[in-house]
């Protein structure tokens, strides 16, 4: 090679090389740990590098200005403008990128049932195989911390609240009537079956501003997207026999159901403490039609009718006989829509619903005429936009129309509501740690002519990989019951502030939960009658009403889990202390309510045996006694009933005939035969002094069993052994 050939390449590849720079820097995570394997790079070249072990880097560019990218899996992406000719080395933090298990979530006072990515706690199976839960979900409820067991009363008891104050929600639409009608001294079953819904939550106090009217909880039901089995299906028990049919197809799905009910068989072999003149009976249907117009839209409608008869005589102190003659027909329909859908990558989503229900009671109290019905239309739309960082900003409007109509010994009284609602939501996360939700609902309600705004706020601070601690509070508003409204429609809203802080950690398939919480109630309707006390649970008020009362409510639970420990075994302990007085209703001092009771503990464990297809389960329930008035005691609600206990056993079998699904079923509730008190009562004075004889009231069959056994007739039908 000639010289100056030579010269000239030697000069190009100098010229080349002072051309290029140097970058370097290391990549950790917010916590200062190297990460090692990241990729960086620069922004429309091939120039970069993955990083060493401890995390640094190093490559060259020609490059003068460029954006450089840095990824790595599990973190937020990283991008940030550079000039290339800079020395000093880039120190580049990642953030994690938003999970399950890294990201904090608000729990105070919710507890999710099947959201296994978050706080499972019980599932539709739980529901099914839990001895003591009769496949009933608002008696399942029941078995978790924070509720109270009102064996007499029909609802749900949270925390101090009466069975008026909890609400239950499907689809984001309040149910007007969740339970079967009530009966003198019996507590109703909800209408609603388990595997009907994905999910449950139920809020035990301090919940979103997307749900109002309920002073105490609200208890949320999801329906499901999908079919659980395909084709037809017989049940029948002691109580009912049932044909279900399902069908699904690629983007829709139908399912059916027919029952008729009579409980003759049962009270046959099972003991009743009730004089029944006419057994329970009853008959209904069902349809759900799912269908998915496009890949992100989900329409959903479901429907329901059902009818029953029944009638007794129920221990009446105030008849001279000593008892009433209660008959009833109760005829509901419930029927709900709802459409959601996602846009924009699903940073926006709606979900939409409306829903109509009615409900009639024909109802007689010996001669007399006490009927009732309900009628309700509501529509309800939220509008969610995901923001950057996880965040969200939630917007949402909901409307109804109620109508009651009540007869009382012949006078018939009418009742007309149109209920509106707004509300907005964000949940914030100021990094991984820590997570701020604040609320704001304003409702109006015109059967009163009021406004009321509601502000709501909840917070969670993550104290380790599966721990957390969150708090919350919030006012939250209920018009008063409807009965008070038929004479004086210018009362005010009741209202109650929750304030609520709980610690929570899951790991390895074990839960453990403490919370402690204070309910503060205010504007409570009290009744002045100007006569004493009148401790009759049917009895229609009658007397002047305002919003002078007041009381409080607080405690803690305690909720232990585990599904790890021993294999094959889950079981659950809680514990509920709730301390509570209240000036309201008839009262004419602060007392506790009838309706609470001061402890409650719910032992539950269940066990699938594989060898046997078999799964058994066992609960005891106690609970301490609960005030009950008795006029011959100065002290108002002084007295106490007996501690109530109750241990339940319940066994399910899975098997296969000609390749056919059969599940058989057995419970028996109260082995012990415990003789549980859930109240007492007073015969009155015929003289016109105080009640002489005292009465108790109990369950309607101290020890009972329940057998059945359902087979689906399809090959395509199956059951997830990891479920049970």
């Amino acid at each position: 090679m000639k010289p100056v050939y030579f010269l000239f390449l030697l000069l190009g590849v100098t010229l080349s090389a002072s051309a290029q720079s140097t970058l370097t820097g290391r990549v950790m995570d917010q916590k200062g740990r190297a990460l090692p394997g990241a990729n960086v790079f620069l922004q429309g070249t091939y120039d970069g590098a993955n990083t060493d072990s401890t995390g640094n880097f190093r490559f060259t560019s020609a490059k003068d200005t460029a954006t450089l990218l840095v990824s790595y899996i599990g973190y937020e992406p990283f991008s940030k403008k550079i000039s290339i000719g800079q020395s000093t080395p880039f120190t580049i933090r990642l953030t994690e990128t938003a999970n399950e298990l890294n990201t904090v979530v608000i729990t105070a006072g919710s507890f999710e049932a099947s959201d296994e990515k978050r706080m499972t706690m019980l599932k539709p199976m739980d529901i099914v195989t839990t001895a003591g839960a009769n496949a009933d979900i608002t008696a399942a409820m029941n078995l978790l911390p924070g509720t109270q067991r009102v064996g007499e009363q029909t609802g749900l008891f949270v925390r101090g609240g009466s069975g008026e104050e909890a609400k239950v929600v499907i689809d984001g639409m309040i149910v007007q009537n969740p339970y079967f009608s009530s009966m003198p001294d019996l507590q109703s079953r909800g209408r609603f079956q388990p595997f009907m819904f994905k999910g449950t939550s139920f809020s035990t106090g301090g919940y979103s501003a997307q749900y109002g009217q309920a002073l105490s909880s609200v208890l949320l039901l999801n329906t499901t997207d999908k079919t659980q089995n395909e084709g037809l299906g017989v049940s029948i028990n002691l109580a009912n026999a049932a044909l279900s049919y399902d069908h699904a197809t690629e983007n829709s799905s139908i399912s059916a159901t027919g029952y008729y009910g009579n409980l003759k068989p049962l009270f046959s072999l099972v003991r009743q403490n009730m004089d029944w003149t006419h057994v329970p009976e009853f008959a209904g249907s069902s349809l759900t039609y799912r269908l998915q117009p496009s890949k992100t839209g989900m329409l959903k409608f479901y429907g329901m009718y059902s009818n029953s008869r029944l009638g007794m005589n129920f221990i009446d102190p105030s008849n001279e006989t000593g008892k009433t003659a209660f008959n009833q027909r109760n005829g509901n329909f419930f029927t709900t829509s709802t459409y959601t859908d996602s846009w924009a990558g699903g940073r926006w989503s709606l979900n939409s619903g409306l829903s109509y229900s009615y409900d009639t009671d024909a109802t007689t109290f010996d001669v007399y005429d006490f009927g009732r019905s309900s009628e309700r239309l509501q529509g309800r739309a939220v509008l969610t936009r995901l923001l950057p960082a996880n965040n969200s900003l939630l917007l949402g409007t909901e409307a109804s129309r109620v109508t009651y109509r009540n007869a009382v010994a012949g006078t018939q009284y009418a009742l007309h509501d149109n209920y509106g609602a707004v509300f907005v939501e964000s949940q914030t996360y100021l990094g991984r740690n820590l997570a701020v939700q604040l609320g704001l609902r304003g409702e109006y309600s015109s059967v009163i002519s009021r406004f009321n705004l509601a502000p709501r706020i909840s917070m969670a601070y993550k104290t380790g990989t599966f721990s957390q601690v969150s708090l919350a509070y919030g006012q939250f508003y209920q018009t008063p019951d409807y009965r008070y409204l038929y004479h004086n429609t210018s009362l005010n809203y009741e209202r109650a502030d929750h304030l609520i802080l709980n610690y929570q950690i899951i790991k390895n398939k074990r839960t453990f939960r403490v919370e402690t919480f204070y309910k503060n109630y205010a504007q409570l309707v009290r009744e002045f009658t100007g006569q004493p006390h009148d401790a009759n649970p049917y009895r229609f008020p009658i007397g002047r009403t305002d919003n002078s009362g007041n009381g409080y409510a607080q405690g803690f639970d305690i909720f232990w889990r585990d599904q790890k420990t021993i294999k094959g075994l889950d079981y659950w302990v809680t514990y509920s202390y709730v301390d509570s007085k209240r000036l309201f209703q008839q009262f004419a001092v602060a007392a506790t309510p009838t309706f609470i009771s001061n402890h409650n503990i719910s032992l539950i464990g269940k066990r699938y045996f594989e060898k046997i297809s078999t799964n058994m389960g066992l609960t005891y329930t106690i609970s301490s006694g609960r005030p009950y008035y008795n006029p011959t005691n100065e002290n108002f609600l002084a007295d106490r009933t007996p501690m109530v206990n109750n241990l339940s056993f319940s066994a399910s079998h899975i098997t296969r005939i000609k390749k056919n699904l059969v599940v058989l079923y057995t419970s028996v509730d109260n082995i012990l035969n415990t003789h549980n008190v859930f109240t007492y009562r007073y015969t009155p004075d015929r003289n016109g002094g105080p009640g002489q004889t005292r009465y108790a009231v109990g369950p309607q069959s101290y020890r009972s069993f329940f057998v059945g056994g359902m087979i689906m007739l399809s090959k395509k039908a199956k059951v997830n052994v990891n479920d049970l």
